[in-house]
Order: structure tokens, then sequence, then C-alpha cells
């Protein structure tokens, strides 16, 4: 936010500019090359992706989200980018249901029936800020005996909890805490650090790659105006030398005239490789200085 802010200003310069974007490649190659990304330290995340994880898929379900606290909002969110087919929100507030579930193109369900939309869900996300428990075992029986057989995974991220602790008795309920979710982020978590020689080795591949580009960035000019020098004295060299090639025929003329380029770029190339190779170092300032002034040279393109 704060580069495209300063880009947008005009004040962030082709070093700057060239940095971010190394930077930002080297966060998509840490992201595509390892596992690093995987699993996640937050409790709505980790409720939607342990949900999924203990289904297989959320795609195509049906999920109740509970609450529009924080984690609330936060778990349909994560349940939009999981491609769930139907988001359901309830709370003590229509309002504020009908506000959070519209933003994901769900439904809002009034609090009073929630023990129906409970009989026609695949999971229910719980996270309330009640004193205490939403849905008491007895609820719990109710509506499975409604579901003819169908599993019901709940997970209650509430402290209080949302759901009594003795419905994981019930026939058919799957019941997590946060406990489960927690046990969840430090896998998550401990698989990360596993991770972190990789994207070390990243990193370090990406810094030798950009510092590569700024010493090339530091010696262009020069390189440029030696260059630049060397052709116009080729050119001159053969320019007089023409009334002593007038014979040659036209594809003789083109030889001659590919020998001198060819010589030319053969005496130039291991300057060009020594001063990139040094760039940006005492002996690359001091290697640059020697080029300026045994080729005469006056780069006015000269980068600092």
């Amino acid at each position: 936010m704060a580069f495209k802010a300063a880009e947008r200003g005009g004040v962030t310069g082709p070093h700057l500019s060239t940095l971010f974007r190394h930077a930002l490649e080297t966060g998509k190659r840490a992201r595509a090359e390892t596992s690093i990304s995987r699993g996640t330290a937050s409790v709505s995340h980790a409720a939607v992706e342990l949900a999924a994880n203990r289904i297989g898929s959320l795609s195509g379900l049906t999920v109740l989200v509970l609450g529009t606290g924080q984690i609330g909002v936060s778990m349909v969110h994560a349940l939009q980018r999981a491609r769930v087919g139907e988001v359901l929100v309830a709370n003590r507030t229509p309002q504020k249901a009908a506000q959070l579930a519209q933003q994901v193109g769900g439904r809002a369900v009034p609090i009073d029936e929630l023990p129906t939309a409970l009989k026609y869900v695949d999971v229910l996300l719980s996270a309330t800020s009640s004193d205490s428990a939403v849905l008491k075992r007895s609820d719990v029986e109710l509506v499975m005996a409604s579901r003819q057989g169908r599993q019901l995974l709940i997970v209650d991220t509430a402290m209080p909890r949302d759901v009594d602790p003795s419905a994981s008795r019930v026939a058919g309920v799957t019941l997590l805490d946060l406990g489960a979710i927690q046990e969840f982020v430090e896998r998550g978590l401990d698989s990360r650090r596993g991770e972190i020689q990789g994207v070390q080795a990243i990193v370090a591949q990406e810094c030798n790659r950009y510092s590569a580009c700024v010493s090339a960035r530091l010696v262009a000019p020069l390189i440029a105006s030696m260059r630049s020098n060397a052709e116009r004295t080729r050119a001159d060299e053969c320019a007089r030398f023409d009334s002593r090639l007038a014979d040659l025929s036209p594809e003789q003329h083109r030889s001659v005239e590919a020998l001198t380029r060819q010589l030319v770029a053969k005496l130039l190339h291991e300057p060009t490789v020594r001063l990139k190779e040094h760039a940006g170092t005492v002996h690359g300032n001091q290697m640059a200085d020697a080029a300026r002034a045994l080729f005469q040279l006056d780069e006015t393109r000269r980068l600092t």
C-alpha cells in the first residue's frame, strides 16, 4: 500500500521500484515453491480450514455461521474463498446477520429458527459472545433426530462455549472446540517452520539476482559510453580506408564491416565482464575510473 502510494506520487524512482519488484517476486516464489504460507494462526481461518480438513472439502456445502463479531465476519469471508455452496448467518441482531450475509451473497437466519436451519446444513461454525451455551445437548439431539442420519460437523470457537460439550456424544455429531483449533494451528506452524530453510535459500538467490541487477545498472552508462566510443572509432577508421577498399565487392565490404565489428566486440568483452562483475565494490570503482581515463570517456548518464 505504501509503495503504491509512493509510486502514484512519483517519488519511488528506478532503484526503489526495482527493489520492491524483486521483493514481491521473492515472496511469490517462497509461497509457490514452499509450504510456508500453508496453515494459519488466525482462529477464524483455522476454524474454516479445520472444517475443510475434517470433511475433505467445503466446496458446494451449506455452512451456517453463528455470530457476527470479528471472528464471525472473518469466517464468513474465508468461507466465500473456500467456494462453499451457501453461507447462512445467524445472530441475535437480525440486521447484523442480514448485512454480513449480503456481503457474500449468503442468507440470514433468524436466531429462533436456528434449530430448523441446522436440519439442512453440513457445518456449523459458532463464534458468539454469549455468556452461556446457545445450543444445549437436547437442542442438538432434536436436530440430529430430523437429519435422517446425515452427519453434522460443529466447530465452536467461542469461550465460554456456544455448544454444550456433551453434544459431542450425540450420534452423528463431530464437535471441535478451541483446543482442537489450537492443535491444528500448531501443526500448521510446525509445518511452516520446516520450510524456513527453503525460503532462506530462495531469499539468498533473489538477493544475489538483485545485486547483479543493481551492479549492471551502476556500470551500464560507462559500458554504453565505452562501446559507443569504440564504434565511433571503428566507423571513422573504416571511412578513412574507404578509398583503398573501393575495388571490393558489396559482399566483401560487408565482410570487412562484420570483421571490424567482431574485433571491437571481442576487445571490449573482457573489460565489460570485469566491470559488471565488480560493480558497486571499491575495486570496481577503481576499474571504472581507470576505464574512463584510458578510453577518455565522459558518460553523461553515469549512475552514482
